[in-house]
């Protein structure tokens, strides 16, 4: 916990320290795709430092200078499974970027899907000393929540405060400088598998890079999909991508929960293949190309040439019609779906004030989805695009893009997680101690 900690800090270190040079790489380790992101910062004074406890990111002050897309190889289901081919893939998308960019860049911030995310809710309070609120009082009470045992070989990857009480008050944003007695205090834990953690920093480090941070998929994806208003009373995201769905819940333009659902476009193009007997990339292709998810009376017209290079030439000059193509793709798409649709039901979602989800991601593209996951999911269901930010080439405005455009706008307007603040040395390893005493008090 405490190396996480420090870890993290450094890793805060070393991002100011990249930005306030002006140049930082952005990451997204995908299992279809890795896409480079290179951005250049306008300067330390153009860098305002945000006083709030977590601003959600607006247009940011700095512009995408690189960019470049490469097939991902070596990662599943968002994880890393064949480190050789995964660090080929990441250099040829750092490089294509760096040489678009025309600069060298050592940090990057990456972000992963999968990996087993599981979220928890902790509370703290804290008595003032002085009856105003400062930072140290702040990290004094983050310090004081009791953080649950989430078990060996699980690493804490986002630990923010959602929500600020001072005395009576609640659904305070900031409450430095604020005046009270105690201070209480709301926070999301997201913990995730350390050993995907450690395969992606080691990988990283191979393709001779720092890593400045690293986020989870499902959250900056949220982050560059919802807008304000969503943000703020009460959406999710889906992130549909090619190995894993990632979840993410906001409310007060803070997020409250994340999970991921391991199925993704790539289970899609998979059953295409099985089913019609053709090799994976002419499966994505005729996806790609014909592919839905409702079918109408004209899809048993229309044939599909497959067009697969076998040999055989009988076998190459195979059609199928579209409507047998919906009847492959169309399961498997609802299974998806009403899996997401059970991690939000388990996570409480139907008590937000508003329940507007937002499909985004790769697989979000096939068409008809919005009506199915209208009928799956509940009325209020859009499609979302990232934001556009300054500099965005047209080919990575797509909704597979999502993931990379929060990246940059997380860099550029990080919200403060516990690692932003001192947490005193004295509260801060001895969890399992006060625990001991406090169960100590009750049974005794």
């Amino acid at each position: 916990m405490t190396d996480l900690y420090q870890s993290q800090r450094a890793m805060r270190n070393m991002r100011r320290a990249a930005m306030q040079r002006g140049v930082i790489a952005i990451l997204d380790v995908g299992s279809s795709k890795i896409t480079c992101l290179i951005l250049r910062f306008d300067g330390p004074d153009r860098l305002r430092e945000h006083d709030g406890v977590g601003p959600m990111a607006g247009q940011s002050s700095f512009r995408v200078i690189g960019a470049a897309t490469t097939r991902s190889r070596g990662v599943h289901f968002g994880e890393i499974s064949v480190m050789n081919e995964t660090e080929r893939a990441i250099r040829t998308a750092v490089q294509a970027a760096q040489k678009m960019a025309n600069v060298r860049v050592d940090h990057v911030i990456a972000c992963f899907a999968g990996a087993d995310p599981r979220s928890y809710g902790l509370a703290g309070e804290w008595e003032l000393q002085d009856s105003v609120v400062t930072e140290q009082d702040v990290a004094r009470v983050m310090a004081a929540c009791d953080v649950p045992d989430f078990g060996p070989g699980r690493e804490v990857l986002h630990a923010q405060p959602v929500n600020f009480a001072l005395d009576h008050r609640t659904g305070l944003g900031d409450p430095r400088g604020q005046i009270g007695n105690r201070l209480a205090v709301d926070m999301h834990l997201l913990t995730v598998e350390a050993d995907a953690i450690q395969n992606l920093l080691h990988c990283i480090k191979r393709c001779d890079l720092e890593l400045a941070g690293i986020a989870s998929s499902a959250y900056v994806s949220g982050i560059s999909s919802l807008v304000e208003d969503e943000q703020e009373l009460g959406a999710a995201c889906i992130d549909m991508g090619g190995g894993a769905t990632g979840i993410s819940i906001f409310i007060k333009k803070h997020m409250i929960f994340a999970d991921s659902v391991r199925m993704g476009g790539d289970h899609v193009t998979s059953d295409i293949s099985k089913g019609l007997q053709v090799p994976l990339a002419t499966a994505e292709k005729i996806k790609t190309l014909h592919g839905g998810v409702v079918a109408t009376g004209m899809d048993d017209r229309e044939m599909i040439d497959i067009g697969a290079d076998t040999g055989d030439w009988d076998k190459d000059r195979r059609t199928v019609s579209r409507a047998e193509l919906i009847g492959i793709m169309r399961p498997r798409v609802e299974e998806i779906l009403e899996e997401a649709r059970a991690r939000l039901d388990a996570a409480g979602f139907e008590h937000l004030p508003s329940q507007q989800i937002v499909i985004t991601g790769g697989g979000s593209q096939i068409p008809g989805l919005d009506g199915l996951a209208a009928r799956i999911l509940g009325q209020r269901v859009r499609l979302g695009r990232p934001l556009r930010v300054q500099g965005l080439p047209q080919q990575v405005t797509g909704p597979g893009f999502s993931s990379a455009v929060g990246l940059c706008l997380f860099a550029a307007h990080p919200q403060d997680e516990w690692w932003d603040f001192e947490i005193p040395a004295e509260r801060y390893p001895a969890r399992s101690l006060r625990r001991a005493i406090k169960w100590f008090k009750d049974n005794w």
